[in-house]
């Protein structure tokens, strides 16, 4: 049987296909990853505010958790700006075209 090392990793990669196979293979585990902490999101939001507002919380943790939410509010309203940036140019590039 064969050892099956990186050697059979990288003569199968240069196969016509199969490095296609592979990345697609790859993208879609990670997309499976992606979609379980997407689901895990909610929780991990409600822990962030229950902590955030937690009288008997260390202060740093409270300052943390609350650094926390304003960071990835902060992230959520840039990701908006770029979408709708480029929805904008997407439009004008369609209306030129025309």
């Amino acid at each position: 049987m064969s050892g099956g090392g990186s050697g059979t990793m990288v003569t199968r990669l240069k196969l016509p296909g199969f490095d296609a196979a592979y990345r697609a293979a790859r993208r879609a585990a990670f997309g499976q990853s992606i979609a379980r902490l997407q689901q895990a999101s909610g929780a991990a939001v409600a822990t962030l505010l229950k902590i955030m507002v937690d009288q008997n919380a260390p202060a740093s943790s409270r300052v943390r958790a609350a650094e926390s939410v304003l960071e990835h509010a902060g992230k959520a309203i840039e990701i908006e700006e770029i979408e709708a940036r480029l929805t904008a140019l997407e439009q004008a590039s369609e209306r030129s075209e025309v």
